[in-house]
C-alpha cells in the first residue's frame, strides 16, 4: 500500500529536523573545540564554581538553646544519593534523563526532540540532559532563551561530566534545584510538601516531587491539584514503562495519595512551616535584623548566628498559660455575648415588630428583616464559603476563588472584632532583657500583628501609677493622703464636664491613697491628677513610658481627665518598661532583644548589647526618677498585690512563696497594678519582683466590644500574671526589693486616717513609706473625742449640689445590660440624676461641713 500524504510529510520533516540537528551538533562541537582550545590544561583545572548552597541564620536563646533558623528564600537540607528511596531515583530518572548513566553529558536526541517541538509548536519536553539542567543552574541564567546561553551550559556540563562522577552529579541536582515555596532540594521538599524526609518517601509521593523540578508553581499539589494530579500519572506511567515500577504498585501508592489529601491545606512559603520554638519572639528579631543590617548582609543566606536574650523556659511558660487565659477569655465572651444576643432578640425584636405593623413603621420593620439576612450572611461565612472554597480547589474552578476570598475577608473583619487576643511581654530588670514574647493567639500568614510590642491599646487604670509617682515627688501627697472616693464632676480645661464612675457604681468615702491605688478608685486618682497638674502628670508618665518626641507626646496625651483613668494608647512593652523603671531602682530600663551577632566563622559583627551599654552610661537623664520615688511607688503597689486588685491573681501571696535548698520557706516580694478600661474592652496586669517585670494584655484588635464584667483586668490577666510570674521565678534565691539608704522614713499610721495612730485607732494600722521630711507628724483625729476629717478644695472640681448644673447634666448609665446582674442589684434608671445616687455609708458620723467639696 502507497504510503499516504500525510505519513510522507512527516517523514520528510523527520529527515530535515535529523540533517538540522546533525549540522548544529557539528556547529556545537567546532563551537566546544575553540573553547576547549583557549582553556589551557583545562583537566587539571577546577576554576569553575563549586557548589556553595546558602547557609541558614541560627537563632539562639540566652543559654544557647537554637530557638529556629531564618532561610526563607532557600529552605534546603542536604541528604546524599545512597539515602534516599531508589524509587525516587528512579522517578528522576524517568522524568528527566532516563539516559543519564550512558550520556557524556548532553543528549542529542534530547536537542531533537525539543527543536522538532519547536517547529510544531508543541512542548515535547526540554533538551537538556541532568547534567546540563544542574550545569545551567549553577553558572548561567536558565530565563534567557539563547543559543549563547545553551552553549555555555553545554560547555559547563562537559566540564562537570570530567570532575564528578555520575552519583555526584545527581546528588547534587536532587540536592540544589528550586522545588517551590521556598524549598531548595528534595529533602527540604518532602518535609514541605508531605511532612517527612525524603528517606520515607512513597512512589506516589516520589512522582509529586519529581515533577515539581519543570515547574514547581504550576505543578505545586497545593495549589493546584487536579494539574499535579495528571502529571504524577503521567510519571507513573513512564516509571512502568522503564520497569521502574509495576503497575498494581503504582496504582495502590496512587490511590493511597489521594485518599489521604488534605484539600483544606494552604500553600504558604517554607518559612511558615520552619521549626519554631518561639515564632512571636523570631519574628521580632528578624524585624530588629532588618534595621540593624546594612549593605549585602542577608539573614536569609549568610549563616549567621544571632545570640538573644530569650528564654526558653520562660516563653514555654507564656505560650501555655496564654493559650489558657485565650481560651477562657473567647469562651466567656462567646457565651455572655449569645446571652446578650439572645436575650436583645427575644425582647426587643418582638417589640419592634409589634410597633411596626400597628403604626406602619416601615422603617424598623425593614430592621428585622435586616437581622434574618445578616443571620445568613453569618452562616454562609462561617459554614458554606469554606466547602465552596475547597469545591473550587478541587474541580479546578478558579472563579469561585474570587468570591470565596471575599467571604474569607468578610470573617477576618469579623474575628478582628469579635475574637479576645491577647499579649504578654516579660524583661529581665537588671538588663533589660525580653526574655519571653506573645504577640497573640497563634503566629502564622495571616496573623503576625506582634500585639506585645505593636498593638496601641488603651491600659485603663494600669496607667495610674504613673502619675501617682510625679504626685509623691510633688510633696502634696504621700501613701498616707486621705482622699475621698465620692460622686465628683471634673471640667476639663474647655470647660467640659467629666463624670468618672467606679467599677459597678460603688464609692468608698475616705479612702487613703494607696488604698485608692490598690482598689483602683477612679475619683480619688482624677482628684490627685487635678491637683498636680496634666504637665507634671505627661512629663512624668512620658519618661517612664520612654516617649521623647514632643509630637508623639501631644498624640499619645490628651490633656482631659479621662487620660488619668487610662484613656490614652501604649504598647505592652512600653507599659512593662514603665513599671520596670520603678522595678529597676528608678533607672531607665532599655529592653532588648539581640544581644549580639556573629558571622559564619564566628566573629562579632553586631554587638547591640554593648551599644545599649555605652548609651545608658552617656545619657544625662539614666536616672529616670529618684531611688526614693521607686522604693515608695514599689511599696504601694506591693499593697496592690497584697491587698488590692492583683491579691487574688497572685493566690494572696502563694504563687509567690517558694522553698530554698535548705528547705527554709520563703515569699518573693512582688508589686503591680491591674486595668480594665471603659467599656470593660481592655483587661491588663503588670507587675514586678526584683527579678522580673510582665505585662499582659487581653482584649479585641478592633475596637468597639466589651469583653463583659466578669472578664476584668483582676479575673482574667490577673491570675495568668501570677502564674506565669510564679513559673518563671522557680529555683531563685530570694531576693528584696532594695532600699534607698537615705531619704525614706517608714512611719506606721493608723489605717483609716493616715496620721500618727493613737491608743483610740481600734481599726487597723498600717506602715507606709515617705519621702523624707513628708511623713504624717499629727496623731489621728478620726477616732476618739476630737475626730475631724481635713478637706481640700479645687477650682476644677464641682459639688454634685450645685442646682444649675443638676439642670443640665445627667449621670451615665453603667452598661449592666451587657450581662446578667447578680442577684438582688439593679442597674437603675436608664439616666439616674444625681440625686438618685444613695447616700454613701462611710460607717462613721461625717462632719457638719459638706465632704463632697473635696
Amino acid at each position: 500500500m502507497a504510503p499516504s500524504g500525510s505519513s510522507w510529510v512527516s517523514g520528510l520533516v523527520l529527515r530535515i529536523v535529523a540533517a538540522l540537528t546533525i549540522i548544529v551538533a557539528v556547529i556545537i562541537g567546532i563551537g566546544l573545540g575553540l573553547s576547549l582550545a583557549e582553556t589551557a590544561n583545562i583537566k587539571n583545572q577546577s576554576d569553575f564554581e563549586e557548589f556553595a548552597p546558602a547557609l541558614p541564620t541560627k537563632i539562639l536563646d540566652s543559654t544557647g538553646r537554637v530557638i529556629t533558623e531564618f532561610s526563607a528564600d532557600e529552605k534546603r537540607e542536604l541528604v546524599s544519593l545512597s539515602e534516599l528511596p531508589r524509587h525516587l531515583i528512579n522517578a528522576v530518572l524517568a522524568r528527566e534523563d532516563p539516559d543519564f548513566y550512558s550520556h557524556m553529558g548532553f543528549s542529542v536526541r534530547g536537542i531533537a526532540r525539543a527543536f522538532y517541538g519547536r517547529i510544531i509548536g508543541r512542548n515535547l519536553g526540554g533538551g537538556s540532559t541532568i547534567t546540563q539542567q544542574i550545569a545551567g543552574s549553577l553558572h548561567t541564567d536558565r530565563t534567557e532563551m539563547t543559543l549563547t546561553r545553551k552553549l555555555r551550559e553545554l560547555w559547563w556540563a562537559l566540564q562537570m561530566e570530567r570532575q564528578y562522577t555520575k552519583d555526584e552529579i545527581l546528588e547534587l541536582y536532587l540536592n540544589y534545584l528550586y522545588m517551590g515555596s521556598g524549598t531548595y532540594g528534595v529533602e527540604a521538599a518532602s518535609k514541605y510538601y508531605f511532612g517527612h524526609s525524603a528517606r520515607e518517601i512513597s512512589l506516589a509521593e516520589a512522582a509529586i516531587l519529581v515533577i515539581q523540578f519543570s515547574s514547581p508553581a504550576r505543578y505545586n499539589p497545593l495549589d493546584n491539584p487536579n494539574t499535579a494530579m495528571e502529571r504524577q500519572r503521567a510519571v507513573l506511567d513512564r516509571m512502568i514503562e522503564f520497569g521502574y515500577a509495576a503497575a498494581e504498585e503504582a496504582a495502590v501508592s496512587f490511590k493511597a495519595y489521594w485518599e489521604h489529601y488534605d484539600y483544606t491545606r494552604a500553600s504558604v512559603g517554607a518559612y511558615y512551616q520552619r521549626e519554631d520554638a518561639a515564632p512571636w519572639f523570631s519574628e521580632y528579631v528578624r524585624r530588629e535584623l532588618e534595621d540593624m543590617m546594612y549593605g549585602s548582609m542577608d539573614y536569609y543566606r549568610d549563616g549567621y548566628t544571632v545570640h538573644t536574650t530569650l528564654n526558653l523556659n520562660h516563653q514555654e511558660a507564656a505560650e501555655k498559660l496564654m493559650a489558657q487565659g485565650l481560651a477562657k477569655a473567647n469562651k466567656e465572651y462567646t457565651a455572655s455575648r449569645g446571652t446578650r444576643l439572645e436575650r436583645a432578640e427575644r425582647t426587643y425584636i418582638p417589640i419592634v415588630e409589634l410597633l411596626s405593623l400597628t403604626f406602619n413603621l416601615g422603617g424598623i420593620h425593614a430592621a428585622t428583616g435586616a437581622q434574618t439576612k445578616q443571620k445568613a450572611l453569618n452562616r454562609y461565612i462561617k459554614a458554606i464559603n469554606p466547602v465552596v472554597d475547597m469545591a473550587a480547589l478541587m474541580f479546578g474552578i478558579q472563579d469561585l476563588k474570587g468570591i470565596t476570598q471575599t467571604g474569607f475577608n468578610a470573617l477576618k473583619d469579623r474575628t478582628e472584632q469579635n475574637v479576645v487576643e491577647g499579649a504578654l511581654i516579660a524583661i529581665e530588670n537588671d538588663t533589660g532583657y525580653i526574655t519571653a514574647i506573645i504577640g497573640g493567639s497563634k503566629y502564622d500568614l495571616s496573623n503576625q500583628l506582634i500585639r506585645a510590642t505593636q498593638a496601641r491599646v488603651m491600659p485603663g487604670s494600669s496607667f495610674k501609677p504613673l502619675y501617682y509617682s510625679a504626685a509623691i515627688d510633688s510633696h502634696k501627697f504621700t501613701a498616707a493622703s486621705l482622699i475621698y472616693d465620692i460622686p465628683m464632676v471634673f471640667h476639663n480645661e474647655d470647660g467640659t464636664p467629666y463624670i468618672p464612675l467606679n467599677f459597678k457604681g460603688e464609692w468608698k468615702g475616705p479612702v487613703l491613697l494607696y488604698n485608692a491605688l490598690a482598689h483602683s478608685m477612679n475619683v480619688p486618682s482624677l482628684k490627685i491628677l487635678d491637683s498636680i497638674g496634666f504637665d507634671a502628670a505627661i512629663d512624668r508618665a512620658a519618661a517612664l513610658l520612654g516617649i521623647e518626641d514632643p509630637a508623639v507626646r501631644r498624640r499619645t496625651f490628651p490633656r482631659v481627665y479621662p487620660m488619668g483613668l487610662g484613656i490614652i494608647s501604649v504598647t505592652p512593652l512600653q507599659m512593662a518598661r514603665a513599671f520596670g523603671v520603678f522595678a529597676n531602682q528608678g533607672r531607665e530600663l532599655t529592653p532588648i532583644a539581640i544581644r549580639m551577632v556573629e558571622d559564619r566563622n564566628g566573629r562579632i559583627i553586631l554587638d547591640k548589647e554593648r551599644e545599649v551599654r555605652q548609651r545608658q552610661r552617656q545619657q544625662t537623664n539614666f536616672q529616670v526618677i529618684s531611688p526614693q520615688n521607686a522604693y515608695i511607688m514599689t511599696s504601694i503597689l506591693q499593697k496592690t498585690v497584697e491587698s488590692g486588685t492583683l491579691a487574688s491573681g497572685s493566690g494572696w501571696g502563694s504563687k509567690f512563696t517558694f522553698t530554698d535548698e535548705q528547705g527554709k520557706r520563703y515569699r518573693m516580694p512582688a508589686a503591680g497594678k491591674t486595668g480594665t478600661t471603659q467599656n470593660w474592652s481592655d483587661a491588663w496586669a503588670v507587675g514586678y519582683t526584683p527579678y522580673y517585670t510582665s505585662a499582659i494584655w487581653f482584649g479585641f484588635d478592633k475596637p468597639g466590644n466589651s469583653l463583659g464584667l466578669s472578664l476584668t483586668g483582676a479575673a482574667l490577666a490577673g491570675p495568668i500574671w501570677g502564674d506565669f510570674m510564679r513559673e518563671i521565678h522557680h529555683g531563685l534565691p530570694m531576693r528584696t526589693f532594695i532600699k534607698p539608704t537615705t531619704g525614706i522614713v517608714d512611719v506606721r499610721v493608723c489605717a483609716k486616717s493616715g496620721l500618727l495612730p493613737t491608743p483610740d485607732c481600734t481599726e487597723g494600722e498600717v506602715t507606709l513609706s515617705f519621702l523624707e521630711g513628708t511623713q504624717p507628724v499629727q496623731s489621728c483625729n478620726l477616732h476618739g473625742n476630737s475626730r475631724t476629717i481635713p478637706a481640700t478644695t479645687s477650682d476644677y472640681i464641682t459639688t454634685l449640689e450645685d442646682d444649675a448644673l443638676l439642670r443640665t447634666l445627667k449621670m451615665p448609665a453603667l452598661p449592666f445590660d451587657m450581662d446578667e446582674l447578680p442577684t438582688g442589684e439593679s442597674s437603675g434608671p436608664a439616666n439616674p440624676v444625681f440625686d438618685a445616687i444613695p447616700e454613701p455609708n462611710y460607717g462613721f458620723e461625717l462632719p457638719s461641713y459638706n465632704p463632697l467639696l473635696d
